[in-house]
């Protein structure tokens, strides 16, 4: 969420802001009603200050002095029930409003309208060339007997899947790697609920936007997460942090439901795009600081970067345009790694600077021994893996001619020494 008082000063950038990512926020009706609640909670406040004086005035009255004291603060009472309607009616339509504004964009993020005007960066790593015919993740995943769509399909409906054997070893070893190197750089794990109240969906910038997308339980009135940044940025929710305690860097591994309405063609062949998987997740909270902001949204990126190269995997590190950048984000920068069977690069990454966005919308501060004020903290996440998505390019550039899969040396002391799945005979 944005401060009001930004927002007034200078409407037209938020309008621009709005444009940009296209979103549709009505900025002259958020002035315009903030406007009005302006004048209401003065006179409101105004009438407080005349109860209180006449209140205090009247024991020292004469009697019939003291009739028309009466008459004033009945008067005082009944426009205060008037201006309380007008504010209970007012203040919802402002809080609406309110959370569609946008965050806007960096001055060093591209415009674009979609994915396809992202700037890429750089690229790391060589594309292995093949001198056979490869096969894609799904055909050596079923040859090999690890990978079981149709069984998935079947019990679970469509994008849903089994890992089975060598799979789903494979998939753990590449979570727990990233995990441990995680751990390794100072970053707190943790474990965490899979359901959330509406209360942190709002917190952390998905509600309004991302309804449609989220699997929610009406009956309990919770959500089942798309991520853990959900609840590793709202852990602290509603709290003032010591100074002393920032930064706050934590990972967490969780289960993650989308229910990836709209999604279709090639994005829904095999793992790419599916309604289940698991995520490695790297959260900050640091102080109100442009400065550090920047300094630590360069750090998740290197250690997403980090996982790729240990893994070994080619990559390519992209400036997400302000169309393709979410309500709440100043800057993004998608990691984008080489997958032979979509020949492309293809988002496996996304690291995200908030400022104080989600902050505002969580009520989650601290205590600023420079300004002695309570001051909004700063929010960046960002994946460190994502599977069996990653399993994606790691079966596909680690396949040998025979159908065989080389398992990186990263993975090996994860699957019990292990240097090769092959078919079971």
């Amino acid at each position: 969420m944005i401060d009001i008082k930004v927002i007034r000063e200078n409407p037209e950038k938020f309008k621009t802001a709005s444009a940009a990512k296209h979103f549709n926020v009505d900025i002259d009706k958020l002035i315009e009603v903030d406007a009005e609640l302006k004048v209401i909670k003065q006179k409101l406040q105004d009438i407080s200050t005349d109860k209180n004086r006449i209140g205090k005035s009247i024991p020292k009255l004469a009697p019939d002095e003291k009739q028309a004291a009466m008459s004033q603060l009945a008067e005082l009472k009944e426009n205060e029930l008037k201006y309380n309607d007008e504010l209970k009616e007012l203040q919802p339509q402002f809080d609406e409003l309110m959370q569609q504004v946008p965050q806007p964009a960096d001055d060093d993020v591209p415009l674009g309208k979609d994915d396809t005007e992202n700037i890429e960066i750089r690229k790391e790593g060589q594309i292995r060339e093949f001198d056979f015919e490869p096969k894609d993740h799904l055909q050596l995943g079923i040859d090999l007997g690890i990978i079981d769509i149709e069984r998935g399909v079947k019990l679970a409906g469509s994008r849903n899947y089994f890992l089975k054997g060598d799979g789903a070893l494979l998939h753990w070893a590449v979570l727990r790697f990233s995990i441990d190197l995680m751990v390794n750089k100072g970053y707190t794990p943790m474990s965490v609920p899979l359901l959330m109240k509406d209360e942190a969906m709002r917190g952390t910038g998905y509600y309004p936007g991302a309804e449609e997308q989220t699997y929610r339980m009406e009956k309990d009135q919770l959500n089942l997460v798309g991520t853990a940044e959900v609840p590793l940025t709202a852990y602290h929710m509603g709290e003032i942090l010591d100074e002393a305690e920032l930064p706050i860097k934590v990972v967490g591994l969780s289960s993650c439901f989308r229910r990836e309405a709209g999604a279709a063609g090639k994005d829904t062949y095999g793992l790419y795009r599916i309604h289940q998987f698991d995520k490695v997740e790297q959260v900050v909270i640091c102080e109100n600081s442009d400065d550090e902001s920047l300094k630590y949204h360069n750090e998740i990126l290197a250690n997403s970067e980090a996982v790729l190269q240990g893994l070994g995997l080619p990559y390519r590190v992209v400036n997400v345009c302000t169309g393709d950048l979410g309500r709440g984000q100043a800057k993004k920068f998608d990691i984008e790694t080489w997958m032979p069977s979509r020949e492309n690069y293809c988002e496996t990454h996304s690291a995200s600077k908030f400022y104080e966005f989600q902050a505002r919308r969580m009520n989650l501060r601290y205590k600023d021994s420079k300004t002695k004020k309570n001051s909004f903290c700063h929010t960046l996440n960002n994946t460190v893996i994502a599977s069996p998505r990653v399993l994606i390019p790691i079966m596909e550039l680690y396949q040998n001619a025979d159908g065989s899969i080389t398992i990186p040396e990263v993975l090996r002391p994860y699957m019990n020494n292990k240097e090769v799945i092959k078919k079971q005979s």
